[in-house]
This record gives C-alpha cells, structure tokens and sequence, in this order.
C-alpha cells in the first residue's frame, strides 16, 4: 500500500521523469504510475480486507512475478538505473536512490519467496485433507 500511495503522490509531481516513456512498456512512467499503483493498491485493500487466503497470496505472487519480470526486462534492454517504483518520494525523504533500489529488491524476493512457499503450504495442506477424505471415504 504503501507504494501504491507513493506512486500516486508521485504522479501528480512535476518530476521531468514523468514524462519520459518506459524502456519496456513504451508509456510514459506518470500513466504508469497512476495504473500500478492502482493495482498495488486494489491487491493490498484485498489481502487486508479479505479471509481468503488462497486468493491473497495468489494475488501477491502474481503481482510480484510480474515486478520481477518487469526488473529482469529492464536489465534485458540495458536499464541500469535504480527502479523509479517509490516515484520522487525517495527524493523527498532524501533516501539515495540506490538505497530505495536495494530495499525494494528485498521486499520484492520476500512477497516472491512468502507468496510462493504460502501458495506451496496451501496446496500440500489441501492435497493432504483430500488424501484423508478419500482414505476415510475407502473405509
């Protein structure tokens, strides 16, 4: 939620970066901003908001495997600056944004291995209740 709310802040700046377009996506990053932060917030409202779990962490690792994509894309095309996915706000705390690129790196492998190994965990759990029901049903 929170880069969500950066994203937002962000795009209603005046930061010349905002106009420039994406190297991958061929938009300029102030649309981009205003879109994935929409989705970083839609997905974050549901996994406070909702009990399902297996949804939650559907939804984060789908969001997550497409942040990765889009990091690995950005090195493909030789975008070697630090991510601009806090927006200007790194500016405004005066965070390097090197910094804020190392810590967004650990937070993305954290939501990529947590949604991951919850979506793994819930799997063997189902597999395991369907095993018991089935050997339960036999007898």
């Amino acid at each position: 939620m929170v880069t969500a709310i950066a994203k937002f802040i962000s795009a209603i700046g005046s930061a010349r970066i905002l106009q420039n377009s994406d190297p991958i996506l061929y938009i300029p990053f102030r649309e981009i901003f205003w879109i994935v932060g929409s989705l970083e917030l839609l997905v974050s409202l549901i996994c406070l908001f909702s009990g399902r779990i297996r949804l939650q962490s559907g939804l984060v690792a789908c969001l997550s495997t497409n942040f990765a994509l889009y990091r690995i894309g950005l090195r493909l095309v030789g975008w070697h600056r630090p991510c601009s996915c806090l927006g200007n706000l790194t500016d405004a705390l005066h965070v390097p944004p090197q910094t804020a690129d190392t810590a967004m790196k650990i937070i993305l492998a954290y939501l990529l291995l947590g949604s991951y190994a919850s979506l793994f965990w819930l799997w063997r759990q189902r597999r395991k209740s369907g095993s018991s029901a089935v050997g339960a049903a036999s007898l």
